[in-house]
């Protein structure tokens, strides 16, 4: 497996190979995580989950995906800089069009007005945040991100739109606190990289006004909670993509309701995510010397073309999951939680 994985990152197998080898591996993974689909198997899970800090290989995170240079993911994402599921709804919607699709059934679903003080957790890009300020002008926004790049990105991107009610919180999840107190606080696929929820809630709720809500999204299976853990040369994505990060189950967020209950709870079918993987990984194809040029600057050993190929490969292999039994393996979860 390793001469293979070696073979597909310098480009020498191709597209529809590494396809098959992924579809094999998920089916790999459905087998040996069966166990976790148990209430004793997620009680374990749950267990360990609950024992560390709020999260685990915060720089591993940052190195593999955040300070990997901005103009790399210019060329990647829409114009939202969305790095997260899109919503495409109407298939003939391009991904500019999805992202504000998205990010609009989002802000629906937090139940937002304008005039509300917000706080997001794990701002990427700031696709949600600007979106936020834009949308909501009368509102303030916080942002957090672990990224001084990402927060750069964002604070030049507001200059530019001359937004002056957001402002952008560089910290580690794991320090970072605030004396304010929100009406919302939402977070975009960041709780795939937390590990300790109970821990990560009960500060949330200390974050939200008495009547305050929790809107978060995140990618999930529809019954099977997992760690991505490096225990071999062979666990790729948990190396190179996703060291220390957690599948939840779509019921995994409903286990830890000491400090906040759910209110609701809704399902995304995965093909919307296999689209929008499909389109980023066709923005890759037609800008690969810009792309090339970008990640040369990442500061990572590899070469640019094996950075480059290794992309590819999450991409196609995030297509891949999410495109599995007509996605309704793996899929994306919104939910809406209350202050107890």
């Amino acid at each position: 497996m390793s001469m293979a994985i070696a073979l597909a990152e310098q480009g020498y197998v191709p597209d529809t190979i590494v396809r098959l080898a992924i579809r094999r591996l998920l089916k790999k993974r459905l087998l040996q995580d069966r166990a976790r689909r148990t209430p004793e198997g997620k009680a374990e899970l749950i267990k360990e989950m609950c024992q560390g800090p709020v999260a685990i290989n915060t720089g591993d995170a940052n190195q593999q995906h955040y300070e990997v240079p901005t103009g790399f993911f210019q060329l990647m994402l829409g114009s939202r800089m969305k790095y997260s599921c899109a919503s495409f709804d109407d298939e003939r919607a391009a991904l500019n069009e999805a992202e504000e699709n998205m990010l609009a059934l989002c802000c629906s679903r937090a139940e937002l007005e304008d005039g509300q003080s917000i706080l997001e957790l794990g701002c990427g890009w700031g696709s949600l945040s600007l979106y936020l300020a834009e949308h909501y002008p009368s509102s303030q926004i916080s942002a957090v991100s672990n990224s001084a790049t990402q927060r750069a990105y964002i604070e030049t991107e507001a200059s530019k739109r001359d937004l002056k009610n957001l402002r952008v919180i560089t910290a580690d999840m794991n320090d970072f606190s605030t004396n304010e107190r929100f009406d919302r606080v939402m977070s975009i696929e960041m709780f795939e990289h937390m590990r300790n929820y109970r821990m990560l809630f009960q500060q949330i709720s200390e974050w939200l006004k008495q009547d305050g809500k929790l809107f978060f999204h995140i990618f999930c299976h529809r019954d099977m909670p997992y760690f991505f853990e490096a225990d071999s040369k062979d666990d790729w994505m948990a190396k190179h993509f996703f060291t220390g990060g957690v599948m939840p189950s779509f019921d995994l967020p409903s286990h830890f309701n000491e400090h906040l209950s759910q209110e609701k709870a809704w399902e995304v079918n995965g093909l919307h995510y296999a689209r929008t993987c499909a389109e980023w990984l066709k923005n890759l194809d037609q800008t690969k010397p810009e792309a090339l040029k970008a990640i040369a600057h990442s500061g990572n050993p590899a070469s640019e073309d094996i950075q480059f190929n290794r992309w590819r490969m999450f991409v196609m292999a995030c297509q891949e999951l999410f495109a599995y039994a007509e996605g309704k393996e793996w899929h994306v979860a919104h939910y809406l939680f209350a202050k107890q």
